[in-house]
């Protein structure tokens, strides 16, 4: 058995001012409750919420707070992400990593910003991988980022993926199901913390790499600190999840490799046919173009009591700019 103590803290995030103070107060009650906890996890972007009007340089004053924090209680530490105003004046979406000797070990940009709403937020470039001594291989992503960015983690032997996310859209129940997904198939545990207020609706959540929900927080702060195994994630990536599929097993042995991936290839061609990346607006063109009056047949009968037939043509409801350029034909 190789345990450690995960803990993630799902709190209120404010977007008009630091939530610095607070994030340290729920660390600290968090340690008092449990001390047995190893490793702290926030949501994304909750030291200063999802305007990126408060970006800094990296680092700063608040990343060396936590590096403080950390050192403190002894913990690894990993405080959501906050905005990174870059040397090239370039905006990232930035995690930390911090050990508990409050050293920084590693940075993440996130890779795949929520288009078309995040707006001005540069894509990182790089993964993030980094070992926990006698315990196991950790990765990082966050919120949006791609199930290709998963399967490069695994592929570098992560075991355990840790997802700060910010969403408070009616999409949370999509990404629970991509969480249970994500672990059941790359048999790895999924820590999916969500923030509160302008951080997000919560519902975070922790599964095994059996897909088995180990907590769900509700729609209230929460703070729960969750002892895994990462021996079950090397037994079930050698004898399959409950001894049945071996699908890193089955990705390494594959016949093939996939075109798409090489994007002179062509294969992706109908991609560009989706249009732009772009808000959609109202009246949007999907599904109005190209559709063509159907024919109805309306039973009736004429004086004498006889059925009649008539073919009657239901023109579709125009798009609300149709109707703001028809012509005027009442004089």
């Amino acid at each position: 058995m190789t345990p450690f103590a995960i803990a993630g803290i799902q709190m209120q995030v404010s977007a008009v001012e630091s939530n610095v103070d607070a994030m340290i107060e729920r660390c600290h009650i968090l340690m008092a409750r449990f001390p047995w906890t190893q490793m702290v996890l926030f949501s994304e972007l909750a030291p200063f919420g999802p305007l990126h009007k408060f970006a800094q340089s990296f680092p700063n004053e608040t990343i060396e707070t936590f590096q403080t924090l950390a050192h403190h209680h002894g913990i690894w530490l990993i405080p959501g992400s906050m905005f990174e105003l870059a040397a090239d004046s370039l905006v990232y979406n930035t995690s930390t990593v911090i050990n508990p000797q409050g050293e920084i070990v590693s940075h993440y940009r996130k890779m795949f910003p929520f288009r078309p709403y995040e707006v001005g937020i540069e894509a990182g470039r790089e993964f993030c991988v980094f070992d926990v001594p006698h315990v196991g291989r950790f990765g990082l992503s966050i919120c949006y980022d791609f199930p290709e960015t998963t399967r490069q983690l695994t592929s570098q032997g992560v075991e355990v993926l840790l997802v700060p996310v910010l969403t408070g859209t009616t999409d949370r129940q999509a990404e629970l199901a991509i969480a249970r997904a994500t672990a059941a198939q790359f048999q790895c545990y999924v820590f999916d913390i969500n923030g509160l207020g302008s951080g997000g609706n919560g519902q975070s959540c922790v599964i095994d790499p059996a897909a088995n929900v180990l907590h769900q927080s509700a729609g209230q702060e929460d703070m729960f600190p969750i002892e895994i195994d990462l021996d079950q994630v090397r037994r079930q990536r050698e004898h399959g999840m409950r001894g049945l599929g071996q699908v890193l097993k089955s990705f390494r042995d594959r016949p093939i490799d996939f075109s798409v991936y090489d994007r002179s290839s062509g294969t992706d061609a109908y991609l560009n046919t989706l249009g732009a990346m772009e808000i959609p607006v109202k009246g949007s063109r999907a599904g109005i173009q190209g559709i063509h009056a159907p024919a109805v047949i309306i039973p009736i009968k004429d004086a004498a009591g006889s059925p009649v037939s008539l073919t009657k043509s239901i023109a579709p409801t125009p798009a609300i700019g149709d109707i703001a350029q028809a012509p005027d034909t009442e004089k």
